[in-house]
């Protein structure tokens, strides 16, 4: 059974002003979505789900899916503020979506075999895709067997300014903690350094694993997710910003041994839009990636 691929296309870039899903990056106008789902491809997945705002279904359709028809299943689902579990009503005030872990769980009706979960607005590399793709295929004879891509924080930086990781921790290839570290930036001497809880200046290592949000799971998942956003909602239902993160939940997860999540090692170098001063260097490394042969001319 071919692993599937469940793209979250729901949020908005909030630092890099527009939608940043369905922005030009490539030399013959393709998204990073575009690349990731010809690399998902390549790498023996068998279905895409894209998760969206149900507002922005007709300009999806149009601009994104119709590319990829004939060349993958594709299939979407909606994420809304008001998709609850019973008993629960979204506040007036909620605006902002629930966060990835909400979104995650809006595919349950459709994702019936192992899945990875990937964000629409990151470049991860044909490497990740393959490595996921290759764990996510083995057997398994129990719950809670989760992986994720750990790249190395060295292969995910900007020259523009600060990036938000999710710092890991391992033990024997598994994952004891993630840690979101917000201030993850270069010092004059160009080391990695972030600012903890206390204020205090702490270097990383460039080969520190960071979560990109390349999960694997297979469909128990949904099962945990429903279980901790109930949990998530009697706490924090009246928090306006308060987001139901898939850290969250995995933290719970391998807390309470109901999981393990095992870390992948890649060498891809993660590149996105962070933020706007990013885009020249992202639209040279894929006119690179495609000179190069890494990428065919037209991916679709």
């Amino acid at each position: 059974m071919k692993p599937t691929l469940f793209v979250l296309a729901a949020g908005m870039g909030s630092r890099y002003g527009g939608l940043k899903q369905l922005d030009s990056l490539g030399p013959n106008g393709e998204t990073i979505m575009d690349y990731s789902i010809y690399d998902a491809v390549k790498s023996g997945f068998g279905k895409i789900v894209f998760v969206i705002r149900k507002d922005f279904e007709k300009d999806f359709r149009e601009k994104i899916i119709s590319k990829y028809e004939g060349h993958v299943p594709v299939e979407v689902v909606f994420q809304s503020t008001d998709a609850l579990p019973e008993g629960f009503t979204c506040p007036a005030d909620r605006t902002k979506p629930w966060g990835t872990n909400h979104a995650v769980l809006m595919g349950k009706d459709v994702i019936k075999e192992p899945f990875a979960v990937i964000n629409a607005d990151d470049f991860y590399g044909r490497d990740a895709f393959e490595v996921i793709a290759k764990e996510l295929s083995r057997p398994r004879d129990r719950k809670g067997d989760y992986c994720m891509v750990g790249f190395r924080v060295g292969n995910t930086m900007s020259e523009n300014g600060s990036v938000a990781r999710g710092v890991c921790n391992t033990e024997n290839g598994l994952l004891t903690t993630v840690t979101e570290r917000t201030d993850i930036t270069y010092d004059a001497n160009h080391d990695i350094t972030y600012h903890d809880e206390n204020g205090a200046e702490c270097k990383l290592e460039p080969t520190t694993p960071v979560s990109m949000n390349l999960w694997g799971f297979t469909p128990d998942y949904f099962d945990y997710s429903e279980r901790e956003f109930v949990n998530f909602l009697k706490k924090d239902i009246n928090t306006p910003k308060a987001e139901f993160f898939i850290p969250i939940v995995i933290d719970t997860l391998i807390n309470s041994g109901e999981a393990t999540v095992k870390v992948l090692d890649t060498d891809s170098k993660w590149f996105g839009v962070t933020y706007a001063g990013d885009r020249p260097g992202v639209v040279a490394k894929f006119a690179e990636l495609h000179k190069n042969g890494t990428y065919p001319e037209k991916l679709f």
